[in-house]
């Protein structure tokens, strides 16, 4: 058994938008296929290229998916009885973007697709994300860190862009 140590960077933006519209403005950026749809078609796909195809169809215009979306402040919310906290984890990404970056670094597969956290506090509605740059940054393959930086960036602006 091994161990490697991994320094995180995470990234965080305060909205002032109520929680819903956050995650609206997401969830309206990113493709929101049919995942048990989907799952049936890329296992269907005969070649690379319609693979590709089957993806893409399933993209929104950042390029991104979500493949699922966990209500977490619901577990938060039986206990205390009342409408908060709110958080959702929303787990989004693109499986061509994971390929390039596993193809180099097989670890990869372990943190796409990525997690966005929103979360309601009293200063506002928190948007968290784990830079897949930090997780790679490790493994000293600039091959998959130039694939991880994109996919920060494209995550980076769709928090960005949510929180406004």
């Amino acid at each position: 058994m091994t161990v490697k140590k991994i320094e995180i960077e995470r990234l965080s933006v305060t909205s002032s938008k109520p929680f819903a519209a956050v995650v609206d403005a997401i969830k309206a950026r990113v493709g929101r296929p049919d995942m048990i749809e989907f799952a049936r078609s890329i296992r269907g796909v005969r070649s690379f290229d319609e693979l590709e195809r089957t993806v893409s169809a399933g993209l929104g215009k950042t390029g991104l998916m979500l493949f699922m979306e966990f209500d977490q402040g619901a577990v938060l919310r039986k206990e205390s009885g009342r409408d908060a906290p709110k958080m959702v984890r929303l787990l989004i990404g693109n499986p061509l973007v994971m390929k390039e970056m596993a193809k180099h670094v097989p670890d990869a597969g372990t943190y796409a697709p990525v997690t966005i956290l929103v979360d309601e506090r009293p200063d506002g509605v928190h948007l968290s994300y784990d830079r897949m740059a930090s997780f790679l940054a490790p493994y000293g393959n600039a091959d998959a860190l130039a694939v991880a930086r994109e996919l920060d960036s494209k995550i980076e602006t769709l928090l960005r862009e949510s929180a406004v």
